[in-house]
């Protein structure tokens, strides 16, 4: 399939594995079942392939606005991997906690709060394995 064009769904696996990396997609690969195989492939094709790689904003910028529309959910399982792509995407601590500062006036001190703690244990963790930038 080199000289065709991809998929959405293949530029969404692609996008996903930049983002989030091999690791995950290949967890999220292993823990689809029959039964939640059609909302995975539709999170691939729509919010990885048909969004995710729209030219009209950076990777960075749509992980700022994950961060605090996740924040804003309380979702705080996705919210910590989308932390983690934050950084892969060039987000630096202080963005992630200035995304937070503003979330917490928006959507909630109690949210602001939850969110905060879990990205430092997600900032700590990828510093302890040397994966946060200085």
């Amino acid at each position: 399939m080199s000289d065709e064009t991809p998929t959405v769904a293949e530029r969404g696996d692609r996008m996903r594995r930049q983002v989030l990396g091999d690791a995950h997609a290949e967890r999220f690969r292993a823990h689809t079942t029959e039964f939640t195989r059609p909302l995975q492939d539709l999170v691939t094709e729509y919010c990885w392939g048909a969004v995710w790689t729209r030219p009209g904003l950076e990777p960075k910028t749509r992980s700022l606005l994950n961060l605090a529309m996740l924040t804003a959910l309380g979702d705080m399982d996705e919210f910590a991997v989308h932390v983690k792509g934050a950084v892969t995407n060039g987000v630096t601590a202080l963005e992630i906690r200035e995304v937070l500062l503003q979330a917490s006036i928006y959507c909630g001190v109690p949210a602001g709060v939850k969110a905060t703690r879990t990205a430092q244990t997600v900032l700590d963790t990828l510093e302890r394995d040397g994966l946060l930038p200085t």
